[in-house]
């Protein structure tokens, strides 16, 4: 059990959030939301966090964007080192639980409300209780898988954001020459992440024999937003289309059946603009099991904060996700 207040955390690449519950059941207070570059630490951050609290946190979980062994992370795109039991010690904390975000994110997939969900292509949520995915393209690329088994959810974490990438269709050959490398591969995470989009851009610009600006992401976005007829909104399309494309590969790798979520801070900017047909194309194009493709739904979460509710359910009912506690949880 994990005694009440609960803090969950959500250590990102880029940013971190925090979420109080108070009792088992309750709805999430949620506390600050701040760039992980702005603290050397993440007990700092952390700190910062509860200082006006009244009452101080009697336990922890922490979903942290990195491999966790041994109870610690360090992230695989931030400076920060989480050692779980070395922090909640630090805090005060009785207890802790430390996961790998998207493991979470996968553990999150009961608590997601139909509200927050938009449907692409024709098929709405499945009602099998087969394998559910959930991916998506941040700072870096997060994938996880969930199964339930003797009424118990189970995740199955992946680090399957750093497998080879490779091109398909004709215009991506000769793209593929001139993306940059990152640890001497192209890999999916240095496509399909947010500095992959730029990436994209400035390949594209060197196919054509042109320099590229000084742009990031979030510009790459706002000009494909407002100008359909943009080189910006090409390589955005494009984006959208090797995301569906890897997401189908997902879809059969892990046989899920119950579903395909697709989550991370980049596709719900650019939600207006994906075109759902192109996307079901590309997800579906899986010969020769495009069958099961085909019968297996899509779905953009737009909620930023559905882990932060999704692990305030395993604090208060721990006993329903068969979780590796031995090596995830630890008490002071």
């Amino acid at each position: 059990m994990f005694p009440h207040p609960l803090l969950i955390a959500d250590i990102g690449g880029t940013n971190a959030r925090f979420a109080l519950f108070d009792h088992p059941g309750a709805e999430p207070q949620m506390l600050a939301r701040l760039k992980t570059a702005d603290f050397a630490t993440p007990a700092l951050a952390i700190k910062a966090v509860l200082a006006d609290l009244p009452e101080a946190p009697r336990s922890a979980i922490l979903c942290v964007a990195g491999p966790v062994v041994d109870r610690r992370c360090h992230l695989t795109n931030a400076a920060w080192t989480i050692d779980g039991p070395a922090l909640v010690h630090e805090l005060g904390f009785e207890q802790g639980l430390l996961l790998n975000d998207f493991e979470a994110q996968a553990l999150s997939l009961p608590a997601h409300r139909d509200i927050w969900l938009t449907q692409i292509g024709t098929l709405g949520r499945s009602s099998q209780s087969g394998p559910r995915v959930i991916l998506g393209p941040g700072t870096g690329l997060g994938i996880g898988a969930l199964i339930e088994l003797d009424n118990r959810f189970v995740p199955i974490p992946s680090e399957s954001c750093h497998i080879d990438f490779g091109p398909v269709e004709e215009d991506e050959f000769p793209l593929w020459r001139h993306l940059e490398r990152v640890h001497g591969r192209i890999t999916t995470e240095s496509v399909m992440s947010g500095p992959g989009l730029v990436r994209l851009y400035r390949a594209r610009l060197a196919e054509r024999g042109e320099n590229a600006p000084e742009i990031n992401g979030s510009e790459i976005v706002n000009v494909a937003l407002r100008n359909e007829t943009s080189l910006e909104r090409t390589i955005v399309d494009l984006y959208v289309r090797l995301i569906a494309r890897f997401a189908g590969d997902i879809a059969i790798t892990f046989l899920a059946t119950g579903g395909v979520t697709l989550a991370g801070g980049i596709l719900p900017r650019i939600a207006p603009i994906i075109d759902h047909a192109a996307f079901r194309t590309a997800f579906e194009k899986k010969a020769p099991v495009d069958r099961l493709t085909k019968a297996i739904p899509s779905h953009l979460l737009n909620e930023t904060d559905a882990v932060l509710y999704g692990m305030g359910l395993i604090g208060g009912t721990p006993e329903r996700y068969a979780i590796d506690y031995a090596t995830r949880f630890w008490r002071t």
